[in-house]
């Protein structure tokens, strides 16, 4: 299993119709509204690679109001607990 953050960029004034679009889309934990030069960041997971790019491309990419996205694949969970 392979988890990536995904940043998402979308037209001025679409967040809320983006992020219920996203809410449907298999592979997606949650999401959450943010500021700076992305909108929406949703952890997404997959069985492989592969699947992860069809899920963003496929998926995320197609909902409408979507402009740009930025896959950040999870290379290692860090515990806070153990810092």
């Amino acid at each position: 299993m392979i988890s990536a953050f995904v940043l998402i960029q979308t037209e001025v004034g679409s967040i809320s119709e983006v992020a219920q679009n996203l809410r449907g889309t298999p592979g997606v934990d949650f999401a959450d509204e943010v500021t700076g030069p992305y909108d929406i960041v949703c952890r997404v997971h997959a069985d492989d690679l592969i699947s992860l790019g069809d899920s963003v491309t496929a998926a995320i990419q197609r909902i409408e109001g979507v402009t740009r996205t930025l896959t950040c694949p999870v290379t290692r969970n860090i515990s806070l607990a153990d810092l």
